[in-house]
């Protein structure tokens, strides 16, 4: 069973015409990361609260771990299975203290004191933030105030975590922090990852690339095999990596490259080989 499946989702606004999601239909498998990429109003962050139970469907059904998140009675295990990070940290920190900010929703859950002390401890840790533990966090750098907003969705001990364009307000450092820490979790400790984002570089390392556009997916498939469909990509608005754009534009001139060679060695290795 996938942690999450939408069965024909649709979605409205409230007081909106037009609708945001037209028919989705998705299966997020346990322990992936998956990268959800498209530009702005395309219905990737719609998506993302969707996924959390934030926002209910206006048709069809969004199945968490087989959970129907319209059921009321069941909303707090789907929060309690799928983590959301927003994606600007101020709102999303709570306390003038770090690990108490990372304390809030373990203890509104009703977790006992000594294991709140055990999870605020080992998600601090493993976000690389644990020496700031008693750090005011208005005082932090804009990474890492995203990774204690990552550290306290750690604390509920979810699942998966769903990411809606965390690093839309950091600077490369910062995104770079933060992409490098949801990388770790998934391949280290089997969190699923779903990463909304707008950065085609922040997708490269995703086990799979979902594209949006006005509300539908366009695209479905490994970042080698989105990224191969440049002039799809390119009607849409949205850029490709550095790499598959020389193969792209060298191919326009009569090479044979391979639009798969992702990585800036096999990019350099398909150009020897064809050099040679």
């Amino acid at each position: 069973m996938p942690i999450i499946k939408t069965e024909n989702l649709h979605f409205t606004y409230e007081g909106d015409e037009l609708e945001t999601l037209h028919g989705v239909d998705l299966e997020i498998e346990e322990g992936s990361f998956v990268a959800v990429l498209g530009h702005n109003g395309s219905g990737k962050s719609t998506l993302a609260k969707l996924f959390n139970g934030i926002l209910l469907p206006t048709s069809g059904r969004v199945l968490v771990d087989g959970i129907d998140t319209t059921h009321e009675d069941r909303l707090l295990d789907v929060r309690r299975t799928v983590g959301l990070v927003f994606q600007n940290p101020d709102n999303q920190i709570v306390a003038n203290v770090v690990e108490d900010d990372v304390a809030f929703a373990p203890e509104n859950l009703g977790v006992e004191s000594g294991e709140i002390r055990r999870r605020v401890d080992e998600a601090l840790k493993t976000v690389g933030m644990y020496e700031y533990r008693l750090h005011a966090p208005h005082l932090l750098s804009g990474g890492q105030k995203q990774r204690v907003a990552i550290a306290g969705v750690l604390a509920m001990r979810p699942r998966c975590i769903v990411l809606d364009e965390p690093t839309a307000m950091l600077d490369p450092i910062g995104r770079r922090e933060v992409i490098s820490t949801v990388t770790r979790l998934c391949r280290e400790q089997g969190i699923t990852v779903v990463l909304i984002t707008h950065h085609m570089s922040e997708c490269v390392g995703a086990d799979r690339l979902v594209v949006m556009s006005e509300g539908a997916v366009i695209a479905d498939g490994t970042p080698r095999e989105v990224f191969s469909q440049v002039e799809l990509l390119k009607r849409e608005g949205l850029s490709v990596p550095a790499t598959t754009e020389l193969i792209y534009a060298l191919n326009a001139g009569g090479w044979e490259l391979p639009l798969t060679a992702l990585t800036v060695d096999e990019c350099a290795g398909a150009i020897m080989a064809a050099l040679k």
